[in-house]
């Protein structure tokens, strides 16, 4: 297996075409195939399925799919340290954020980025914390900032800041300014579905005390939970700051303390514990230190 054979089929794979990977990689449409039919013969295994125009992937071509990015990843991060050896911080540094740290501070990070590192390239991957853990150990990501991660022997966790759960109601809902935890299976809940990180905690948290929770819809994206909250359609459980950023129309919240016991979820910068960051990526982890704190 070579490099060439390696980008070929990750980009065949990404774009969904031998056409279009062959433009971008500036090759014949046949060498492309070449190439991928050669890494599929050493492997012995069909990573492709060929559909006139269209390239779907096999199972066995998803699975090296995901391995193939990280390891095309970490051969670009190993140039970039041989670059910056010369004396120039140049390259390519990519962060993992959860959809509502995204939300808020994307372009904070990107407008910094662009003053502080003028020549290098930032890319910013949004999702969930269950699916950025395997992104960073497939080497995807430099580095990514998790919600109440799991223990993992090969990540290194740096804890970045603990913010309490609140439940939120619409601007004429009855809520008080705290809520028992005892209380919570009396609320119609609107939640994001598992395994969303803060759906994990307050279930654990409900079983630990013997509670059935009264999950009435289960709504993935936090602005349209929002918008249904604000229509009194039901209640949300989430930390004060998931309401940052929304539109004007989603303004007038009613937002209750959940207590006894307070419920904390903790934000963590996540790294590979094997692989090492580049001075780029160190650099720019300071300065999602420094953007994503609370009162950033």
């Amino acid at each position: 297996m070579d490099l060439k054979q390696l980008e070929c089929f990750v980009r065949v794979a990404e774009f969904g075409s031998f056409t279009r990977a062959a433009a971008v990689l500036n090759m014949s449409q046949s060498a492309v195939s070449r190439q991928v039919r050669q890494l599929e013969v050493e492997l012995c295994e069909h990573l492709l399925l060929r559909n006139g125009r269209s390239v779907l992937l096999t199972d066995a071509g998803r699975r090296f799919f995901n391995h193939g990015q990280g390891i095309l990843r970490q051969v670009q991060v190993a140039r970039e340290e041989l670059r910056e050896q010369r004396g120039s911080l140049s390259g390519k540094v990519v962060i993992g954020l959860p959809p509502s740290i995204s939300r808020r501070h994307t372009v904070a990070l990107v407008s910094a980025f662009r003053e502080r590192f003028p020549l290098c390239t930032l890319g910013i991957k949004e999702g969930l914390s269950h699916s950025m853990r395997e992104w960073l150990l497939l080497g995807r990501l430099d580095f990514a900032l998790l919600f109440n991660p799991s223990q993992s022997a090969q990540l290194h966790y740096e804890h970045l800041h603990a913010e309490p759960l609140m439940l939120i109601g619409s601007a004429d809902s009855n809520l008080p300014g705290q809520v028992p935890m005892r209380d919570l299976p009396n609320y119609p809940l609107i939640t994001p579905s598992e395994p969303h990180s803060i759906r994990r905690l307050i279930e654990a948290e409900a079983v630990r005390h013997s509670l059935a929770l009264n999950v009435s819809l289960e709504i993935d994206s936090i602005p349209a939970l929002l918008e249904l909250i604000h229509l009194g359609m039901g209640y949300g459980v989430l930390f004060q700051s998931a309401l940052a950023r929304c539109d004007d129309s989603l303004e007038g919240f009613k937002v209750a303390q959940i207590v006894e016991p307070l419920i904390q979820t903790h934000l963590f910068i996540a790294t590979a514990q094997q692989r090492p960051l580049s001075r780029l990526a160190d650099q720019a982890l300071a300065m999602v230190r420094e953007i994503c704190m609370p009162g950033a």
